[in-house]
This record gives C-alpha cells, sequence and structure tokens, in this order.
C-alpha cells in the first residue's frame, strides 16, 4: 500500500529524491496521519530519519540527517517525499516510507503501514 522509489547509487556530496505514493486503505490519507522515513543499513537497526504530520505539514528530522534532508508531501497526489543532499557514505541504507495513525514518533512501533524500501548507496 505504500511504494518507495527514487533510491540508486550516488557519489558522496550527491542527491537523491525519495517519492513514496501513499495509498492506504481508502486511498486518502487524513489531517491526523504522520508519514515518515525510516532507514535499515546491514546488521544495524531501523532508524527513524524524518517525518511529517499530512495535515498541518509538521516536519522532524533525526539529528544525524538535519540540515542536508527535507520531507515534504502533496495532497494531491498523495505521496511523500525525501529530498536527500550531501550525501555521506553513513547514509547508505535501505529506506521505508511507513504511515503512523497519529503523533509525530521516532519509534517505529507507532508506524502501522510500511513500503518496501528502496536502496540508497552512497560511494566515498
Amino acid at each position: 500500500q505504500l511504494q518507495a522509489s527514487g533510491g540508486g547509487l550516488v557519489q558522496a556530496g550527491g542527491s537523491l529524491r525519495l517519492s513514496c505514493v501513499a495509498q492506504v486503505g481508502s486511498g486518502r490519507l487524513f489531517s491526523s496521519h504522520v508519514m515518515g522515513w525510516f532507514r535499515q543499513a546491514p546488521g544495524r537497526e531501523r532508524e527513524f530519519v524524518a517525518a511529517i504530520r499530512w495535515g498541518v505539514g509538521n516536519t522532524y528530522y533525526s539529528d544525524a540527517v538535519k540540515g542536508r534532508f527535507a520531507i515534504s508531501r502533496s495532497s494531491a497526489e498523495n505521496t511523500v517525499s525525501l529530498q536527500m543532499n550531501s550525501l555521506q557514505p553513513e547514509d547508505t541504507a535501505a529506506y521505508y516510507c511507513a504511515r503512523a495513525p497519529k503523533g509525530l514518533s521516532m519509534n517505529p512501533l507507532s508506524y502501522d503501514s510500511w513500503g518496501q524500501g528502496t536502496l540508497v548507496t552512497v560511494s566515498s
């Protein structure tokens, strides 16, 4: 129901833009919903990257990506995007979009719907 895309191979310092089409239930997202991005590198736990409240657009970022990544949403297209700039090798991971019923949260357990992941590889 969540389809992420946009991953790929990029050199350090480069940029990528991830997109996630949210088709949840009837296809409509409500203002209380929160869309988030998480990432998981091999051998590591899934970690929070960014989140946005669907209705008012409040955003929240992890310290690791603040100032480099930007999350946005398009209500018309039912899409949430993650613009990633100044990418570094430590950003290499599978990136997942997810939906939470309510409340900005860094905890993966707060999210009840997940996309399949898109791989981002940053070479040095």
